[in-house]
């Protein structure tokens, strides 16, 4: 029987590929027949998950990025053309989460995460639109957040990056719906990632605090990261084409309570 893979021909950049939520859709879209280039800052940890795409029989390639430098995104997709001759997928997933209140959030902190969470995704729909357009359209998924969307306590510069790539999406999906282009956006809830075991590492509440938001996602349970990738995977696809400038929980039902 001959398995038809949902991403076989494509071409697809995934940012913040070094773990987490990253890791998993890239790994996804490698089994799913996809030519996978994998960019983050992190050398090693990039190298170990385009192994596991190899491994796998996939096919990938590490671009070294900082997503907040227009210099290094410019890098990614030009490298991604050179390479493979052509650009259909862009997933952003990189991301970073720092705790704070508006007073308590330093400068320093703000502008990291609006360059991370929000700037990065500006620069590389800004960079890849452009080549995508050149070989008849592509699709863009977002990671953004249920932060991004609902209102949570101590997270104000994360929310605000968050929230503003839920709009990045919308506007950039209405500017580009008659070019074959669509943009939507994931938003995770919490989930088992390392950034979630770091926090529970570092932080002698952490624990009473994620059983409180366990508590409250109907399923119980924190996201896995294949369960993002596998609707990154549908976004991806052809299989979403009538899809575009939609926010897409997947949550375990928390922002449906």
């Amino acid at each position: 029987m001959c398995i038809v893979l949902r991403l076989t021909g494509k071409v697809a950049i995934v940012t913040g590929a070094n773990s987490g939520i990253g890791r998993g859709i890239a790994l996804a879209f490698g089994r799913e027949g996809a030519r996978v280039v994998v960019a983050a800052r992190d050398v090693g940890r990039c190298q170990e998950t385009v192994q596991m795409i190899l491994k796998a029989g996939g096919e990938a390639i590490f671009v070294a990025t900082d997503v907040s430098k227009p210099a290094d995104v410019r890098n990614l997709i030009e490298t991604t053309v050179k390479e493979y001759g052509r650009l259909d997928v862009l997933a952003n997933a990189a991301g970073i989460w720092e705790l704070g209140t508006v007073v308590d959030t330093s400068e320093e902190v703000w502008e990291r995460t609006i360059n991370t969470n929000m700037k990065g995704s500006f620069l590389t729909m800004k960079y890849a639109i452009p080549e995508m357009l050149r070989f008849g359209g592509g699709s863009i998924v977002n990671v953004s957040s249920v932060g991004g969307v609902s209102g949570f306590y101590n997270e104000f510069a994360y929310g605000a990056s968050k929230g503003g790539l839920v709009l990045m999406t919308k506007d950039a999906a209405l500017d580009f719906a008659t070019k074959n282009i669509r943009v939507n956006c994931i938003c995770p809830g919490a989930a088992d990632t390392p950034m979630t075991r770091k926090w529970l590492d570092t932080s002698p509440t952490a624990k009473e605090e994620l059983n409180k938001l366990i508590e409250a996602v109907p399923i119980k349970r924190l996201i896995r990261p294949e369960e993002v990738a596998n609707a990154a995977v549908f976004l991806a696809s052809d299989e979403s084409s009538g899809i575009t400038g939609a926010i897409i929980p997947v949550d375990g039902g928390y922002l449906a309570v």
